[in-house]
């Protein structure tokens, strides 16, 4: 069951703060409060979806493709286009930690824009 109140459904409604990397009507991407790496984004749907599971279940075609069309645009906006890696935690035995679906994406690559 999906948690309305958890912390990304708080930043998709703007009622927490996050630093936005970039953002399309299909997902929002923003820095990690704990970084594992160089470089790491964490990218989230719109939309309810608490797994990758879930969210390729449920959410339309449209969204998903937009979802995974804004990891890659993001990707090119960090520069880091080509020299990434991704991860997706599914469940709590995982390490999944935020029940809405999300990526992290990151990379120890030097990069030009700075964020």
């Amino acid at each position: 069951m999906y948690d309305t109140n958890n912390v990304f459904a708080k930043i998709l409604r703007n009622e927490l703060p996050s630093k936005r990397v970039f953002e399309n009507d299909f997902a929002v991407a923003f820095q990690n409060i704990d970084p594992r790496a160089r470089i790491h984004v964490l990218v989230i749907p719109r939309g309810e979806y608490t797994d990758i599971y879930d969210f390729t279940t449920r959410a339309p075609q449209e969204l998903q493709m937009g979802f995974w069309h804004a990891v890659t645009e993001t990707a090119d906006a960090l520069g880091i286009n080509g020299n990434f890696r991704i991860v997706a935690n599914t469940g709590a035995g995982a390490g999944q930690s935020v029940f809405h679906f999300h990526v992290h994406l990151m990379s120890d690559a030097k990069f030009e824009k700075d964020f």
